[in-house]
């Protein structure tokens, strides 16, 4: 089995963003910083070289392998912000049409910027994620991977 790439690293988020070239992606990021740490109520901490992530839970796959996962996070790219967001939870769907700009593929939103959604609604997605994988169930070990659209199958939309 191969390793796993996406692991918790020990490196400074701190210096990860610092040394972002663009500084509205480092505002934007330090931004997000603060609003996933509320909602997680949880430090942030680098997984694999360029995902800041927040809290964790026993991620458990169908064929019976575990290991422990970011409940949140998300990542600079170099054209968007990826927000890593697990998906299926109760009102996903109602809330993403009120967001704003965005592309989705899977568990994940790509956003170019903050100034492109409605951040009160991040907000709630991002509540609404941590207590969907932050239940009980999860910590004990019984949680499934996140699961949302193929990951071919990515959608822009915009909130009219």
């Amino acid at each position: 089995m191969a390793e796993l790439k996406t692991t918790r690293t020990g490196a400074s988020v701190a210096e990860f963003l610092d040394a972002l070239e663009d500084e509205q992606v480092r505002r934007d990021c330090r931004d997000l910083v603060t609003l996933m740490s509320a909602a997680t109520r949880a430090q942030p901490e680098m997984w694999g070289p360029s995902i800041v992530g927040f809290g964790t839970y026993q991620l458990k796959y169908a064929d019976g392998r575990e290991l422990p996962w970011m409940l949140i996070g998300f990542s600079p790219r170099k054209q968007n912000l990826a927000l890593y967001l697990g998906s299926g939870f109760p009102q996903s769907e109602e809330l993403l049409a009120a967001f704003g700009t965005y592309s989705r593929a899977r568990s994940c939103l790509y956003i170019r910027r903050l100034s492109d959604i409605h951040v009160p609604t991040l907000k709630k997605l991002l509540h609404a994620s941590v207590r969907r994988f932050a239940r009980p169930a999860a910590r004990s070990g019984t949680a499934s991977r996140p699961t949302g659209r193929p990951s071919g199958a990515a959608r822009r939309r915009t909130a009219r």
